[in-house]
């Protein structure tokens, strides 16, 4: 069946699913495949639970007319999106980097939304699936989409540039983060760069923050766009405040790490005609959750919740701007950083005595690479069950705790253990 096809049958609905423990009705149900599962298995369970049509590849599996036989349900997935995609005519903003881009993405979506009808990508959902489903989740109401690209080898945000099409892009940073995947931080920075390689072919606009020597020299040769300049920062004690265009804004957001994801939203939003007042009510209503820079405040301890993600570069940026917080009373808690491949040892090293030379009250570590450092002062578990329970028996009061770490080691955990 050639996609012009398919794609009138997913047009009466709009509606894709890939897990038949979420199926709605009149859904068309993708069989993904995957090392420990396939989903051609569950065509039919599919039809079943009210999907309209599922897609296979293994033809065992079109036992009826509802079942459409094609020969890779992923490709077929990522061309019925990019399909979609044009059929939309609507402004794509793609978004990709190292660190912030669900922040930033977030972000974007409660300025642009102010004014438009905006569909954005859903939690993490930023690889070769994901993109596809955000774009698919797209409808005829959709007026923006927001797609957040996320990549750990090359050749990624090229392939999901292709399926997206994005017509204005940013990149929020270059930093250590999957070089295992990408071998050093040359090769994240060409890795990301493939979204500008995009945007300059297809004549599209970037978003380019000027204090950035990486963004401002990749983007020399394209039609781009600096952060605006009647934005600047004011301070981040411990929330972000800045002035644009005359009007303060206090966001919810921690750390000056934090401005420039603010920025890039208000540069877009000015951009595309929201007024200053509604970008203005856009970011000081906007609130971090799911583990991300999320301030939590229990009995007598305050807790700077970051463990949705962790790498050298954002670890660093976390450290040093919780080093300026007034608080008399400073705890950090850090897990190892997942994906650092042959560096991962000298970076976790670093980051411990960065921590040290920062001054906090105590320092702890978790994780079989943050137990292999060498340390001075700073307690060391390799795993989550002792720190449980050295968390558990220690009295831990009045103070201001910074938890920190790859999504894999769930140091959230942590707030539970303190009481």
């Amino acid at each position: 069946m050639r996609i012009q096809e398919l794609y009138e049958l997913y047009a009466k609905n709009f509606l894709v699913d890939t897990d038949t423990r979420k199926i709605r009705k009149g859904t068309m149900f993708f069989a993904l495949k995957g090392a420990n599962f396939n989903g051609n298995k569950f065509a039919e369970e599919a039809l079943d639970k009210g999907a309209s049509y599922s897609i296979v590849d293994e033809e065992e599996y079109k036992t009826n007319e509802y079942i459409i036989l094609v020969d890779n349900v992923l490709e077929t997935l990522q061309k019925l999106a990019n399909y979609h995609r044009k059929e939309l005519k609507i402004p794509i903003i793609g978004l990709t980097g190292s660190n912030g881009k669900t922040t930033t993405k977030e972000l974007i979506n409660a300025v642009l939304s102010r004014r438009y009808r905006t569909t954005a990508t859903k939690g993490n959902l930023n690889n070769h699936i994901g993109v596809p489903l955000t774009l698919l989740s797209m409808n005829k109401a959709t007026e923006i989409g927001i797609v957040e690209m996320g990549a750990n080898h090359h050749g990624e945000i090229k392939l999901l540039s292709e399926i997206a099409e994005p017509s204005l892009g940013y990149i929020t940073n270059f930093g250590k983060a999957h070089l295992e995947g990408f071998g050093s931080v040359e090769g994240v920075i060409k890795a990301k760069s493939e979204l500008y390689d995009f945007m300059i072919k297809s004549k599209g606009r970037i978003i380019v923050n000027p204090n950035d020597k990486i963004q401002v020299n990749k983007t020399n040769q394209a039609n781009r766009i600096f952060f605006d300049d009647s934005i600047s920062f004011v301070e981040a004690n411990p929330f972000v405040n800045l002035i644009y265009n005359n009007l303060n804004i206090q966001s919810n957001l921690l750390g000056d790490y934090n401005y420039n994801n603010i920025a890039s939203a208000i540069t877009i939003g000015k951009l595309l005609n929201v007024s200053k007042e509604d970008i203005k009510v856009a970011v000081e209503n906007y609130i971090p959750k799911n583990n991300r820079s999320q301030v939590v405040k229990k009995d007598t301890n305050e807790f700077v919740l970051d463990a949705y993600n962790a790498n050298p570069t954002s670890m660093r940026a976390a450290l040093e701007n919780f080093r300026k917080y007034s608080a008399s009373k400073k705890i950090v808690i850090l897990g190892d950083m997942f994906e650092l491949g042959k560096d991962s040892h000298e970076e976790h090293q670093n980051i411990a005595l960065l921590a040290e030379q920062l001054d906090f009250y105590k320092i702890i570590l978790v994780g079989e690479n943050f137990n292999s450092v060498k340390v001075k002062s700073s307690v060391q578990f390799k795993k989550f069950e002792s720190l449980k329970r050295y968390l558990e028996t220690s009295e831990i009061k009045n103070s201001t705790i910074l938890i920190k770490g790859s999504r894999g080691m769930a140091l959230e955990r942590c707030l539970d253990c303190i009481s």
